[in-house]
């Protein structure tokens, strides 16, 4: 039953997230790569803000984009965030007319999943603004409609995926790290990645070794220097891909190894890089430099709690 009042709105934060292993096994059925992964969220990323008004209307997506490029280069009807309303209101009936507002912080095409996080965030508030009370599985069920990272968000922390990321196992976040990002200031295409992984593999491209059974989540909860994790990407595109990225990403690699870090590693399928520190004033040395060379370099930490939210 619809239970909105006039004038509420719900403010919430949308976080981004690291991959810190990434295996790519082979296409599934429904032509989707199965995957074995541990996601991260981190303690910093978008925000929305939500405004339900009295009467049924239509739905507004106002964005502030906050990246260097000044402008989000898609129109806001084919933003994840608009399609999540468009797809909440047509499954829940919720008519009022409403109002969104999105801090982009997050860089596109980063592989520190943005767009999935804010798809996450307007189906949790909705449900909230509309009193719709929506089950789990209900919320998870729109959740994978709209993506295959998607439904991570709706409950962030740390988790093994497997599937095609729809499976998730929660896992205690590390403890007492910060994560450096160094986005080298291009996106990169994940549809793109993909086929030169397969392509690569199709000419015998090895692949990596088999993790021990349970190594990857037990793990997680030793030291960084010591995590077995990989990126089955990176040493993709360092041997194959487009000299500029490859250097970009042997550039960023190579300088936070020698700044400090204890891990590092390529979320996603690029293009963001990053670093674990357990030495605080390592990873703000760190930032220091290499915010010299990059646009975009950030110090955050793994998101403790879900992504708060505000009804007002």
């Amino acid at each position: 039953m619809e239970k909105t009042k006039e004038n509420r709105q719900v403010r919430r934060e949308a976080p981004g997230k690291i991959n810190l292993h990434l295996r790519v096994k082979g296409l599934r059925a429904d032509g989707y790569h199965a995957l074995e992964s541990i996601f991260l969220a981190l303690d910093w990323g978008d925000t929305l803000r939500l405004d339900a008004a009295k009467g049924p209307g239509t739905c507004e997506l106002f964005r502030n984009c906050l990246l260097p490029q000044g402008e989000l280069p898609f129109p806001p009807e084919q933003d994840l965030v608009y399609r999540a309303a468009v797809l909440f209101r047509a499954k829940t009936g919720f008519d009022r007319a409403l109002r969104i507002e999105l801090d982009k912080r997050i860089p596109l095409g980063a592989g520190l999943g943005g767009g999935s996080s804010d798809a996450a965030a307007v189906l949790l508030a909705l449900d909230q603004l509309a009193g719709t009370g929506l089950s789990q599985a209900a919320l998870r069920t729109l959740a994978e409609a709209l993506g295959s990272d998607v439904p991570f968000f709706l409950s962030p922390g740390a988790a093994l995926v497997h599937g095609r990321g729809e499976e998730l196992a929660p896992l205690d976040p590390p403890e007492n790290i910060r994560v450096v990002l160094v986005n080298p200031g291009f996106p990169q295409d994940t549809a793109e990645a993909f086929r030169l992984l397969d392509l690569e593999r199709g000419r015998g491209w090895p692949a990596p070794e088999e993790p021990e059974p349970g190594t990857l989540a037990k793990a997680l909860s030793g030291p960084p220097v010591l995590w077995p994790y990989g990126n089955d990407f990176l040493p993709l595109f360092l041997e194959r891909g487009p000299g500029e990225k490859a250097e970009a990403y042997r550039s960023i690699i190579l300088s936070l190894k020698a700044l400090g870090a204890e891990f590092t590693g390529l979320s996603g399928s690029g293009s963001t890089c990053f670093g674990i520190f357990t030495n605080g004033g390592a990873a703000d040395r760190a930032v220091q430099v290499l915010g010299g060379e990059w646009n975009f370099v950030r110090v955050t930490f793994p998101l403790a709690r879900s992504g708060n939210a505000v009804l007002q």
